[in-house]
């Protein structure tokens, strides 16, 4: 290779191109350390506006840029922490989204010749209370240091014209001494940030490809006698209820903990009573490191981490995961955090009782640890490491069975230990994810053990658990979980012998997930298995005011997995999902079931609830209980329900008041509540943190006489009671004062992510099927028209073209002369191998806006995503009725509605719909096509607004089932086509 020069200072070009693809993960940079703020060492940010310039090339531009003097006036400016990619207007590049593929030919350590490459310019001065600089050598620590907390993917340093180093590892910090380098003034920081590196093979996690400088800049004060590193060390013994402390510090100080009376040497173990740190019981006790040149703050938590008798131990106590996977997002920022925003999502998790959190695929911003610590989550802290794109040659030249590749493992591996290593909410160390096996990760398991054998190690590639100290897996069905929690699988017996967690399931793409409520069953029932993370929190939508958000694909990326990225609890704007809702009832940790209560032939039977703790350390004394007798979906009565202080795990049987009221002829339940008592750190006082709703008596058939004889009106149509059908067709027109479109049969809905799977899986894919055997096309053909003596009756058969299946359908319409009943009955004809998407009916209504209903709610439920849907009465809006998916789909049924009532609005004439069964109610002002032919949101509001609102009244529905990542619904929620009947009364109300 050719070395040019452009300036007898420049460096030359090709050293620019071989630190870029160099295997080592660095050079200059001090070694790791924890993290932590000092109280006293004075510090810089360095955040806020920078200079910028993009180039095509990591060679473009020589090294000038970082001299003093340099004219750098006609560059742009981004913001840093921040993505260059997301500021600038487009004028800065794209993002890029990939599942697994790498985004560059496959020839590592080799990238792309187009390598996007930022210069990056900061000028500061000192603060005038910096101290002046000591005369130590560059070689050693240094007075000041210089943190990068985040950078992707490989950076190059200079300050005031000096080279200082440059590193990868994009979500790890890295320190610089600069103490010898600065100025009082008109200091010069340069920073040349590279999109691609060696370190991207090793990157390869499920998110967007983002460059920049994403976390905090800052210089910091390194006084002389300064702390460098420490270790704290504090165990807890569950028998004695005592705690031991020891901190190791690299300086000797001392170690003060006021509220333990606490004053020792560093280095030393003291053993005192203590009350211990868990997710669910955060206490931690305030200390300090003091050293001759600093004091030091600390937040410890004294808690004990083991494998013991097969199981994840935490103070003794097997521990259950109720978790999620967290990637770092925001839809304006990307992984730029901010603290409020890291505090915003640990205050919805606690909230929706998730208590542990996997850091999927990297350590998080520090700040999030802390925040952990302080609320209370389990952390499963990952290492910046992921090689899943080697698949597509079948593992050849993995990096992780590279021995080439070691020592930058190891620095990521130690670089993750060092910084986290003093917060007690990080109980497990992962050694990264979908990296293969090799080599590398049993040095970085090994490495590990050596340095912190306090906590356990994880590694879902792991399958024989060589290296690992629990049995992780992905996606496994309910069936597979089961076998394992049952010691009914095979495999080596060190992994039989280990507790299995599911480090993903439930993939929250879109619709659902399904079954959540089916896998926590399994969970409780087997000591084994210990929980597991859902995939994932957040949506990773970027704002986009062509699309609302936009996903894969939308920047024109020359390969992207579309809107695979998509798949969180949470939407981009941090609104949570019904996901989210479903999953926090899943996981409530009381159950209340009912014990002793009866139904009687129209007479309320009372009787006992029973409460049980499923805390894994906290009591419930700080929950209240209330119950409410609920009529006709309206609670009449409530009080409080006196629950014992319930130790874990314990249960109690609670006495109910009798029924006080006398509800003949009304469907009747108690529903039971249980709520925080006071202000809690993160929910208000009567925040719901977990319900039950127990029956008593049924709900009473509509009674309709079909008295009303059909007759022609002379006018083209046919007359039954408030009603107006088409002569010919025998199609609904009119109900009293009610234009209405339709009703016909509707087996079509538009596919979930669910549905339609993933492309890799072996698996039926419905979503496919429906679509090739032309559900979404079905043909009405009229068979006959009837007029009997109390009825009309029409004949049809639906069908898809090109296929010999059908649905033999028979409408049935009597009347009481203000009621209208209508009963359809279906009959298969053919041989269906596939399950229907819906079944029911669809009609039009040419106004509508508001809603009341008695079923569940007050959002979406499916067959295997209703657990979530408390039944009541319930208001809203057609528009309100719609769950915004990023990508449009079916959504917002409500699930086991009794009665439903759609009007214009309060005191205007409505439609009600009373349903036996019970049925799923959905209204919308778009087509099932409409909504399954968009993209974005913005394809169904910038529609030619109509005056429609169609209606969905569903006898049955698909269930939703995680297909697009794991398995799909159970069969027990699948809906084959069988011999059904249905009925449906309508009636005009004053709304």
């Amino acid at each position: 290779m050719s070395v040019r020069t452009t300036s007898p200072t420049s460096v030359p070009y090709v050293e620019y191109v071989e630190y870029v693809e160099d295997l080592s993960p660095g050079r200059g940079t001090l070694p790791p350390r924890a993290w932590y703020a000092s109280s006293d060492a004075v510090s810089l940010s360095l955040n806020g506006s920078w200079r910028f310039r993009l180039s095509a090339t990591a060679d473009a531009e020589d090294d000038s840029f970082a001299e003093e003097g340099y004219d750098s006036g006609d560059w742009a400016e981004v913001t840093v922490p921040g993505h260059w990619v997301l500021q600038g207007d487009g004028d800065f590049g794209a993002p890029i989204y990939t599942n697994h593929l790498y985004p560059f030919p496959v020839d590592p350590p080799r990238v792309p010749t187009e390598n996007p490459t930022g210069d990056h310019l900061r000028f500061f001065d000192l603060p005038d209370d910096w101290p002046a600089p000591s005369n130590r050598p560059a070689s050693s620590d240094g007075d000041a240091v210089l943190r990068f907390d985040g950078v992707e993917s490989c950076a190059r340093v200079w300050l005031n014209g000096t080279d200082i180093g440059e590193f990868k590892g994009s979500r790890l910090p890295h320190e610089f001494a600069v103490g010898h380098l600065l100025k009082p003034a008109r200091n010069v920081l340069a920073v040349r940030v590279h999109q691609w590196s060696a370190g991207s093979y090793l990157e390869d996690q499920d998110q967007w490809w983002l460059p920049g400088i994403f976390r905090d800049v800052t210089l910091l004060h390194r006084p002389a006698g300064s702390a460098l590193d420490f270790f704290v060390h504090a165990s807890y013994d569950h028998r004695e209820g005592t705690g031991t402390l020891r901190v190791d510090s690299e300086v000797d100080g001392r170690v003060v903990v006021p509220g333990l009376d606490i004053d020792t040497k560093t280095g030393q173990a003291v053993v005192v009573p203590v009350r211990p740190w868990t997710a669910e019981t955060p206490h931690l006790y305030d200390g300090t490191l003091v050293t001759d040149g600093e004091r030091v703050p600390l937040r410890i938590g004294f808690r004990t981490v083991a494998l013991e008798d097969g199981l994840i131990k935490v103070n003794g106590r097997a521990i259950l995961f109720r978790g999620v996977n967290r990637h770092e997002w925001h839809p304006e920022h990307g992984r730029a955090l901010d603290l409020e925003t890291m505090r915003e999502d640990v205050l919805l998790m606690k909230r929706h009782n998730v208590n542990a959190v996997r850091t999927s695929h990297y350590p998080p911003h520090p700040a999030f640890l802390d925040l952990c610590d302080e609320y209370g989550l389990w952390v499963v802290d990952e290492c910046d490491l992921e090689t899943h794109g080697f698949t597509e040659q079948a593992w050849r030249d993995n990096p992780v069975d590279d021995d080439r590749w070691t020592p930058a493992l190891l620095d990521r591996a130690a670089r993750m230990v060092e910084r986290d290593k003093n917060h007690p909410s990080v109980v497990v160390w992962s050694l990264g994810n979908e990296a293969g096996t090799g080599r590398g990760l049993t040095a970085m398991a090994e490495w590990i053990r050596g340095r912190d054998g306090s906590r356990l190690i994880h590694y879902e590639g792991d399958r024989n658990c060589r290296d690992t100290d629990v049995y992780s897996r992905m996606y496994a069905d309910h069936a597979e979980v089961e076998r394992i929690g049952r010691g009914l699988d095979g495999g080596p017996l060190k992994r039989r012998r280990l507790p299995l967690i599911l480090c993903e399931y439930g993939h929250a793409m879109g619709n659902g997930p399904g079954g959540l409520a089916d896998y926590q069953r399994i969970f409780e029932e087997h000591d084994r298995i210990q929980g597991g993370f859902i995939w994932e929190w957040i949506d990773h939508g970027v704002k986009d005011e062509r699309y609302g958000f936009a996903y894969g694909g939308d920047f024109g990326e020359e390969l992207h997995d579309g809107n695979f990225v998509c798949d969180g609890l949470l939407f981009p704007d941090r609104t949570p999902s019904p996901g989210l809702l479903e999953y926090k009832k899943a996981i409530e940790p009381v159950r209340i079931k009912g014990d002793g209560i009866g139904t009687g032939v129209g007479i309320d039977v009372g009787g006992t609830v029973r409460v049980t703790n499923t805390y894994d350390f906290a009591d419930l004394s700080a929950l209240a209980f209330e119950w409410s007798y609920d009529v006709d979906g309206e609670a009449v009565e409530a009080g409080a329900l006196n629950v014992p202080a319930l130790a874990p795990g314990e249960s109690a049987d609670v006495k109910l008041p009798e029924p006080p009221a006398d509800a003949r002829g009304a469907e009747t339940r108690w529903t039971v509540r249980a709520a925080l008592a006071e202000d809690s750190a993160w929910g208000a006082k009567g925040h719901l943190v977990a319900w039950a709703q127990l029956p008593l008596a049924e709900r009473p058939l509509v009674d309709i006489a079909a008295g009303e004889r059909p007759v022609r009106d002379g006018r083209g149509g046919i007359e039954l009671g408030p009603a107006v059908f088409a002569s010919r067709t025998g199609e609904l027109t009119t109900v009293g004062g009610i234009d209405v479109v339709g009703p016909k049969l509707d087996v079509w809905r538009a596919p979930t992510d669910n549905d339609m799977g993933a492309a890799w899986q072996s698996d039926v894919r419905y979503g496919v099927l429906w679509r090739k055997l032309g559900l979404h096309r079905m043909r009405h053909r009229l068979d006959a028209v009837e007029l009997a003596d109390d009825a009309l009756i029409v004949r049809t058969r639906v069908a898809p073209a090109a296929a010999d299946v059908g649905l033999r359908t028979v409408y049935r319409w009597t009347s009481d002369g203000t009621r209208l009943r209508l009963t359809v009955s279906v009959a298969p004809e053919g041989d269906w191998n596939v399950p229907l998407p819906r079944l029911g009916i669809r009609l039009g209504l040419t106004a509508g806006d508001r809603v009341r209903w008695h079923g569940g709610g007050p959002g979406e439920g499916y067959p295997d995503t209703d657990s979530a849907s408390m039944l009541g009465r319930w208001e809203s809006t057609v528009d309100e009725l719609q769950t915004p998916y990023v990508r449009p789909q079916e959504n917002g049924a409500r699930a086991a509605v009794r009665w439903a009532e759609i009007g214009e609005g309060p005191g205007l004439r409505a439609l009600r719909v009373e349903g036996e069964p019970e049925f799923w109610f959905t209204a919308r002002r778009w087509t099932s096509e409409q909504l399954d032919a968009a993209d974005h949101l913005t394809d169904l509001t910038d529609l030619t607004p109509g005056d429609t609102v169609w209606v969905n009244l569903d006898h049955g529905q698909q269930g939703i089932g995680s297909q697009s990542c794991g398995p799909g619904a159970l069969p027990r929620y699948q809906l084959w086509a069988r011999p059904a009947e249905f009925s449906f009364v309508f009636s005009e109300i004053d709304g």
